[in-house]
């Protein structure tokens, strides 16, 4: 059957997996979910709550709360309310993971790569998914800079990027850098490999970096206060891209999220920190953290890690499914990200697991994949539990979410709905039906007419 481009495109929309029309989101307004099992993460489990969600925030938790006039009301009896999940590694939305050209890129930006079409954004809602924190790949020693967004599907790049949020960029240390998988092809076609190709190679590009980012802070310095004593003959010096950012890392200023598996990268990433002054946020992975968990709290630094993924490469042998409440029993703040557009769907399930792996209750389970992640990236007051004030970024599930029986049923950010199950399956029903009036309209259209 020969389609128009028309209705192929009407088809594409039409079987795209959960793909529909972006979410004509409700004003936020007021909305009261009442009688929902609320699992604050902070304040402990709260059962037969309402929760009132005002202009965007969460305004009042209690029980018999009075809806304001024109507020919408949510019958939560017997579903458990819970906040956003926050995914702490992602790539999802972005058209180009790695700059690999050079050792530091620095310089790039994810938010100017991002697609808010993409369909992952509302599958990640679907699985109560509200903040990510959108990385660079790992090819380089210093990538790019990251954004972290809220996933708002419907609106454009700007209205998704978490207003206030601390800058961040991304470091990686080990065989991502130094290309090891790349060698031989490079060797057989004479290509120069690009260096760092060991991991000492990769210290020295720290050290550099950070040496010649202090030198560039130490020359505008030394101009703002020239210029600050009226002086009129100083000349400014050439901004440099590359070095800015670096710059703000050393202030303190823009948070550094490091990909790293073996303990002894990680010891040497901190090692370098310290002796340049700053904190590393977060070590991304960090399969081995369990390894140096004392010298990683130390380091006031966090870490993100899968609940179960390992020996995909000599780097990961070394994994225990153990590692994050080894972390948290060290006074690490600890994470379980995805790195995967899929398995973003399903963080509630990798929270359950540390609970069998290390004994983790259920606050601190949850707390792996809201709290802890919100703390991570600086926004803990605003994201990451339930509590009076915090912006109203929250899921009700159809049951216990660490369950594999339960699923996210709505999705609110900033008191807006962005996902509803109910909604979802009356827009397939619309699109099957469309679909079926457009493949009917096209055969129409292409059936000769017998005289």
């Amino acid at each position: 059957m020969r389609l128009s481009l028309l209705t192929a495109a009407a088809l594409v929309i039409a079987t795209a997996a959960g793909a529909q029309t972006p979410v004509t989101a409700r004003p936020a307004g007021a909305t009261l979910i009442k009688n929902a099992t609320v699992l604050t993460v902070t304040k402990g489990k709260l059962e037969n709550t309402d929760v009132l969600l005002q202009n965007g925030k969460i305004a009042q938790v209690g029980k018999n709360l009075s809806a304001p006039a024109g507020a919408q009301v949510i019958d939560a009896t017997g579903k458990y309310l819970m906040p956003g999940i926050v995914d702490p590694h992602s790539h999802t939305m972005v058209d180009a993971i790695n700059e690999g050209s050079l050792s530091v890129t620095s310089m790039v930006r994810i938010r100017d790569v991002l697609n808010p079409t993409d369909i992952n954004i509302y599958r990640q809602l679907a699985g109560g998914v509200t903040t990510i924190n959108i990385l660079h790949g790992s090819a380089n020693t210093i990538g790019g800079q990251n954004a972290l967004v809220k996933l708002k599907y419907g609106r454009d790049v700007d209205a998704m990027l978490f207003p206030g949020a601390m800058p961040g960029i991304k470091f990686a240390l080990g065989e991502n850098v130094t290309q090891k998988n790349g060698q031989t092809a490079a060797q057989a076609t004479g290509r120069p490999l690009r260096y760092p190709s060991t991991r000492m190679g990769q210290e020295e590009v720290l050290r550099d970096a950070f040496m010649r980012a202090r030198d560039y802070k130490a020359s505008w310095d030394d101009y703002n206060a020239k210029v600050a004593k009226g002086d009129k003959t100083v000349v400014a010096p050439d901004r440099d891209l590359e070095l800015e950012p670096l710059v703000e890392v050393l202030e303190g200023k823009r948070f550094v999220h490091a990909h790293s598996y073996r303990g002894d990268e990680m010891l040497m990433l901190l090692n370098v920190a310290k002796e340049f002054g700053f904190t590393v946020k977060t070590l991304q992975h960090g399969l081995e953290g369990y390894k140096i968990a004392s010298e990683i709290a130390q380091a006031g630094t966090g870490l993100s890690t899968f609940a179960d993924e390992w020996s995909y490469k000599v780097e990961a042998y070394d994994a225990i499914p153990y590692n994050t409440a080894i972390l948290l029993h060290h006074g690490v703040v600890a994470t379980v990200n995805s790195d995967s557009d899929e398995r973003a769907r399903r963080l509630n399930i990798d929270a359950a697991k540390m609970m069998r792996y290390g004994g983790l209750t259920e606050e601190e389970a949850l707390k792996t994949i809201t709290y802890n992640g919100a703390v991570q990236m600086g926004v803990e007051k605003r994201v990451g539990s339930i509590e009076v004030g915090k912006d109203a970024d929250v899921v009700i599930w159809s049951g216990d979410p660490l369950s594999v029986y339960s699923s996210a049923e709505t999705t609110f950010i900033d008191g807006e709905i962005f996902f509803d199950i109910k909604r979802d399956q009356a827009m397939r029903d619309q699109m099957a039906k469309e679909r079926a009036s457009l493949e009917a309209a096209d055969r129409r259209r292409v059936t000769p007419v017998v005289p």
